[in-house]
């Protein structure tokens, strides 16, 4: 795995990146960033990234309360139900490893903040 310069080196990162590693397989070519987004060019999605989030909650102490998982993730499969939940929902936007880093550190999903980095 490529590291982009700057790229953090401390135990939070270290233990995010291991996460990373073992939910989703970092690619071995791609040079990862802050910027890199686990939705569009890792390909989270689904139930890969429900595992994910609650890994990230359990192992990090992270409070999810602003938390709103349609806004970043395709839901798995096709259901009706959900459609609708959703709607208002189209555009994904980028889930980047910053901002879960941010996040951990913070203990707290706070959207506007991590989606201004």
């Amino acid at each position: 795995m490529n590291l982009a310069p700057n790229f953090p080196d401390d135990d939070t990162m270290r233990l995010l990146m291991q996460l990373l590693h073992e939910e989703l397989g970092l690619p071995e070519r791609k040079t990862i960033s802050l910027a890199t987004s686990i939705n569009f060019d890792l390909g989270c999605n689904g139930a890969d990234a429900q595992q994910l989030m609650e890994t990230l909650e359990e192992q990090f102490a992270v409070n999810f309360i602003d938390y709103d998982a349609y806004r970043y993730f395709q839901p798995e499969g096709f259901d009706v139900f959900q459609k609708r939940r959703a709607k208002g929902r189209g555009e994904k936007v980028p889930l980047a490893i910053g901002m879960l880093y941010k996040a951990i550190k913070m203990q707290r999903w706070d959207t506007w903040e991590l989606e201004s980095l």
